[in-house]
């Protein structure tokens, strides 16, 4: 049984808050699966401080999945949060595990994907092996979907900048197993516009190549909304000086073209990378939107 399986091969983390005892289960990913494009090499995981004090992790080769129960009312509803990082590392902490325990006490069941990093050097093809653990992610927690409570079988995936440009991509590729495809997405200030400096940065850390005009097509992402989009939630700061407003406004406008629901926020200001947000400029009212469009759905 799967349940049994992932019980035992998962590490249990407890914490306290107001003499609580909340846990979560740590699962390996692929479990007794051969990783996809994994080459083996001497590259090792480390973590540190890069983002206003916050910890990263670095060289990932072995993914994970931590999973958050949902406290009080459970909505019945899921997501898999993608932290970002530019592909380069994972802001694991401020758009991982803070963002999982303030979803989990909205009632979500919340999951916190350490994907692997691409690198040429542990990876066949570094460009893909960020997409097959998100796909790999979905299906297993749709396997626990009542283990977890997840009772509306609804599972989505949440992601910042690079992992809100993988959520999307992961919204527009769709498998044909529709068990690997999520059911909505939530971008906080993420990627969705292939212009001049993002084609460059995907050639830089994704591909480590030029793009050829199949790849041009498959990341022109704008191009690839359908009406079986899932819906999506976006959230944005105007004065984001890293990735443009506009790269929210563009892909909840292409949605509704196709009538497919999309919410969107902008604020204007938080620059980039707010996480959890701040009460100071008014970023931090992302999260209640963002659980209460989730709870709607």
């Amino acid at each position: 049984m799967i349940f049994k399986k992932v019980i035992l091969s998962s590490l249990l983390t407890l914490f306290f808050t107001n003499g609580i005892v909340h846990a979560q289960d740590i699962i390996d990913l692929w479990q007794d699966q051969a990783m996809p494009y994994h080459i083996d090499s001497n590259v090792k995981e480390y973590k540190k401080n890069c983002w206003e004090g916050k910890m990263c992790v670095y060289n990932v080769v072995k993914p994970t999945l931590t999973i958050y129960r949902a406290q009080g009312i459970n909505s019945g509803k899921a997501v898999i949060i993608l932290p970002g990082g530019g592909y380069e590392t994972l802001a694991i902490t401020h758009e991982g595990y803070e963002v999982a325990e303030a979803l989990a006490k909205q009632g979500i069941t919340t999951a916190v994907l350490k994907y692997r990093l691409p690198n040429p050097k542990t990876s066949t093809n570094p460009s893909l092996t960020p997409f097959a653990d998100v796909r790999e992610s979905i299906k297993l927690l749709r396997k626990m979907k009542e283990l977890y409570g997840i009772s509306s079988g609804d599972i989505g995936v949440l992601g910042f900048s690079a992992g809100a440009h993988l959520a999307t991509v992961a919204s527009l590729w769709p498998s044909q197993n529709s068990a690997e495809n999520p059911d909505f997405s939530a971008l906080i200030y993420g990627v969705t516009n292939l212009n001049k400096i993002n084609k460059k940065w995907l050639e830089d850390t994704l591909y480590f190549e030029p793009l050829n005009n199949q790849q041009i097509a498959q990341n022109t992402l704008l191009n690839l909304v359908t009406s079986q989009t899932p819906p999506a939630f976006l959230a944005h700061a105007i004065d984001d000086d890293i990735c443009h407003y506009t790269e929210s406004t563009f892909y909840s406008e292409a949605l509704s073209k196709k009538g497919v629901d999309a919410e969107l926020h902008l604020f204007p200001k938080g620059g980039h990378g707010f996480g959890l947000g701040r009460q100071v400029d008014g970023s931090d009212q992302w999260l209640d939107l963002a659980a209460n469009w989730i709870k709607r759905l």
